[in-house]
């Protein structure tokens, strides 16, 4: 049976790259598994580093309220006197500076003050402050008692619902709220006695923010917890202010790294813990972040499908590939024959640049080198052929249009019976200039302003002939005037005109000529009519024409744009369109100045 060779690539490739494929991806997986969990890892411990600055921010913005108080003397007199001393301007004091206090934050919620020196307190709750009242059993207060034994200046109260100080707040039950309480001690100073206690509780919001831009709800857990282990915070919030006991957080506990992680393989949850422990206001504190293994794997299986993906995309490629390899080897020989056939119908032109670096890109580099020299020896040829019907240029030069001539003269005789002899000689000296200047071929370059005289006289014939029907203008810069063009290079399209789209225009004929310089090499000159002009496709036509070897009907046009190649090559350039005046134009861009032997020079060469 018949193996070809495409069945075979097909099927040595298939193998070559499914088998390392499938191990690679295995390999892949297995080592970005291990390389994404540190990541990971890594990347939450710096998640909960910056919770944890923000968090320590936050306690410290809400214990640095006490410290102003110090440098406030009406307040701390009245906290050294007690308010029953000038009780009326006290009360405004303290009022004063509680409703300022409760105004600080949004999430304060209530400001208790606690006055040693007569047992007095006073709470604001719901922006309104409490009357009076007496704290005589100001310990039962565990944290107050606390304060009175201890050093400590704060105790933090864990989260808790909020609860009336000395039963002086009214809370109802619909509006208790879960909020961290700050009991502060105030001392004299710089005596340091005990004057009373500040108690600010403040609601679960702010801490809540901070926290929820730490885990993803959903899908990892969050805890924030205080030095007894009482979940200050936690994404589960109905656990907040209870007690851990879970055997994680005893091992996270006994650790004495500040941040680290903790895997755990438990039935109930299968994960890691990253946690760090940090110093709230005189308290350790800690947060810990848990993460499930389906979490923590997620990129890794994102990335292992990737992989597949990818792999499998190549493998399609490559085997499209082999399919069209057998295509691509012989395209090079496809663009040759191409080419060929070009050349069969004299285009001798090679459209390619290279057909590569191996053996087709060789014989391309050959092919090209060929049609140079054919293009190179039918270029000489044809230049001598030029060169030899130069001869019978200059001889077409010195003809003029019989036709012309005829009606110049009728035009000359009736003139002269009419006004007889002043105007006749004019007309005559213009008829002898035009014939002297056409059958001289002593020259074939003459300056801008000697042409355009030529066509100025042609013109005049033709007005005295036409009249009114004919107008013509010359927009010449004077710079140029001295500067060379090849002789009558202008005449025959300003007869043109006369020959194809005069006589059937039923408008005044309007004839315009602009010469300008357009930079220090070159100049433009625009010839255009109001003709009836000629078709978009007789204009394709002509301008086709232009670039063939062979002649063509537009004999006069092609004469030129063959006289301007022969002269300055490249350097020249020839446009045919319709123009401002609705008729034809014909727009040159020829250098300002050039050697008239450079025909000769190119033909020796």
């Amino acid at each position: 049976m018949f193996f070809s060779i495409r069945k075979k690539l097909f099927l040595f490739l298939t193998i070559a790259t499914l088998f390392p494929f499938t191990i690679s991806i295995w390999i892949t997986y297995i080592y970005t598994t291990e390389s994404v969990k540190e990541q990971f890892i890594h990347e939450n411990l710096n998640i909960i580093s910056k919770g944890r600055v923000d968090l320590s921010n936050y306690f410290q913005d809400i214990t640095s309220i006490l410290p102003p108080l110090y440098q406030n003397r009406s307040f701390m007199n009245v906290m050294e006197s007690g308010a029953e001393s000038y009780i009326e301007k006290n009360q405004e004091e303290i009022s004063r500076t509680l409703i300022n206090i409760y105004f600080t934050r949004k999430e304060i919620e209530q400001v208790h003050l606690y006055i040693r020196n007569g047992n007095d307190s006073y709470t604001v709750y719901s922006n309104k402050l409490s009357s009076r009242g007496k704290y005589e059993h100001v310990e039962d207060h565990p944290f107050y008692k606390e304060l009175f034994n201890e050093q400590t200046p704060i105790l933090i109260e864990g989260t808790h619902p909020i609860y009336s100080y000395n039963h002086l707040s009214f809370i109802p039950n619909s509006f208790v709220k879960d909020v961290v309480s700050f009991h502060q001690s105030i001392y004299s100073i710089p005596h340091s006695r005990l004057l009373g206690f500040l108690s600010i509780d403040i609601e679960l919001s702010e801490i809540q923010a901070i926290s929820e831009r730490l885990f993803q709800p959903g899908v990892e857990d969050f805890f924030l917890i205080n030095d007894e282990g009482m979940l200050i915070f936690s994404s589960e919030k109905q656990k907040n202010g209870e007690k851990l006991m879970e055997d994680w957080y005893q091992k996270i506990q006994s650790k004495k790294d500040t941040n680290g992680s903790l895997l755990m393989n438990r039935g109930y949850f299968k994960g890691v813990y990253v946690y760090e422990k940090f110093s709230a206001p005189y308290e350790k504190w800690m947060i810990v972040k848990s993460i499930p293994y389906d979490v923590l794997y997620e990129n890794a299986r994102r990335i292992a499908f990737m992989n597949i993906f990818i792999g499998a995309v190549m493998i399609i490629v490559v085997l499209i590939a082999t399919f069209f390899v057998s295509i691509k080897i012989t395209s090079p020989i496809k663009l040759l024959i191409e080419n060929i056939k070009r050349i069969e119908k004299g285009e001798l032109k090679v459209h390619f640049k290279t057909l590569g670096n191996d053996e087709f890109g060789l014989l391309g580099q050959h092919f090209k080198s060929m049609i140079d020299k054919i293009n190179d020896l039918i270029l000489r040829e044809y230049l001598l052929e030029i060169k030899n019907k130069s001869t019978q240029l200059k001889v077409l030069q010195s003809q003029v249009n019989p036709h012309f001539l005829y009606n110049s003269l009728q035009s000359i005789g009736t003139l002269a019976l009419k006004h007889k002899a002043p105007k006749v000689y004019s007309l005559l000296i213009s008829l002898s200039s035009l014939m002297r200047y056409s059958i001289n071929m002593d020259e074939d370059f003459v300056s801008l302003e000697k042409e355009m005289k030529h066509v100025q006289t042609y013109l005049m014939l033709q007005k005295e002939r036409f009249g009114e029907r004919l107008e013509y203008d010359f927009n010449i810069e004077h710079s140029i005037l001295n500067s060379q063009i090849p002789k009558m290079i202008l005449q025959p399209i300003v007869e043109n005109y006369f020959k194809h789209a005069f006589e059937g225009n039923s408008k005044t004929g309007r004839m315009e000529i602009v010469a300008r310089q357009i930079n220090d090499t070159h100049k433009r000159i625009i010839i255009s009519d109001n003709g009836s002009g000629v078709s978009e496709k007789r204009l394709r036509e002509i301008i086709q024409s232009l670039s063939r070897i062979k002649q063509t009907e537009s004999v006069g046009l092609k004469n030129i744009y063959d006289r301007l190649q022969i002269y300055y090559g490249s350097e020249a350039s020839m446009d045919v369109y319709r123009g401002e005046l609705g008729g034809f134009t014909v727009d040159l861009c020829i250098p300002i100045s050039r050697e008239e032997e450079r025909l000769d020079e190119s033909i020796d060469r």
